[in-house]
């Protein structure tokens, strides 16, 4: 187990320094969720109804654009993987002995890595427009795991892509079809009850609706989750398992 623990963190690792050799992609990275804070945020804070009793839109919305920047981080991180393969990295990886699904979980969190630099950048600019953030340590510890698992799960459903597609241009086409939908069809940016009743089927099966939903319980001083905090974490943690299974089973076929 320790092993296994090691290998993985030293894929993470790897991945890491490429980010530390390059912080200007966190920078870059920053401004969209700021600019969906401060422009779509203070805008629709104006419209009624889009929030629930006696919370501030902008205080419900802090959650989705986390969430949302999460999810836009991992999306696209399977691109690496066919990086890798075309510089033949990947086989180097593939020839070690550590199990392919030690690759994955490493590269699982190295994206969580990334998710929860992302993370400090949206709660400092949500505490700086007035949101009422918990500081609580409890709550803290929450929200770096729905972090963590929302990366891991996104990442790895994105490697899972990379591994069908095998092409960069093949994969940033469909990347930049499912971040939207994925997005919309979340309670991200409004209600659940707001939706048509098919959006709330669909809005059920997201996994990233459990991840909003849990750090909106979390993250706000008077938060509430609609499903609890155990179903958005047990969700999360279910769906990010199989994702790394079906990614363990398919890493290998890349490089064929």
């Amino acid at each position: 187990m320790i092993g296994y623990l090691t290998q993985a963190l030293a894929v993470a690792d790897a991945e890491v320094r490429k980010l530390r050799h390059d912080p200007w992609e966190l920078v870059s990275r920053a401004i969209q969720p700021i600019l969906w804070l401060v422009l779509f945020g203070e805008v629709m804070a104006q419209v009624r109804g889009l929030a629930p009793r006696n919370v501030a839109y902008l205080d419900f919305l802090a959650p989705g654009i986390l969430a949302q920047s999460v999810l836009f981080v991992a999306i696209f991180y399977g691109i690496s993987a066919i990086w890798e393969r075309d510089l033949g990295v990947l086989h180097r990886y593939l020839a070690s002995p550590a199990p392919r699904s030690a690759l994955v979980c490493g590269k699982a969190l190295s994206s969580s890595v990334r998710a929860l630099s992302q993370a400090l950048v949206v709660y400092a600019c949500a505490a700086a427009l007035g949101v009422r953030l918990s500081y609580a340590p409890q709550d803290i510890v929450a929200a770096i795991a729905l972090i963590a698992l929302g990366a891991a799960l996104f990442s790895t459903f994105s490697l899972v892509i990379a591994c069908v597609v095998r092409t960069r241009e093949r994969f940033m086409g469909i990347g930049q079809v499912l971040t939207m939908p994925i997005f919309f069809a979340s309670n991200a940016i409004y209600p659940i009850d707001l939706m048509p009743r098919w959006l709330r089927v669909i809005s059920a099966a997201n996994p990233l609706t459990y991840e909003v939903d849990g750090l909106r319980a979390v993250m706000l001083a008077a938060g509430q989750s609609t499903y609890g905090i155990g179903r958005d974490l047990c969700t999360l943690t279910l769906v990010a398992s199989l994702m790394i299974v079906v990614a363990s089973r398919m890493y290998p076929r890349m490089t064929q």
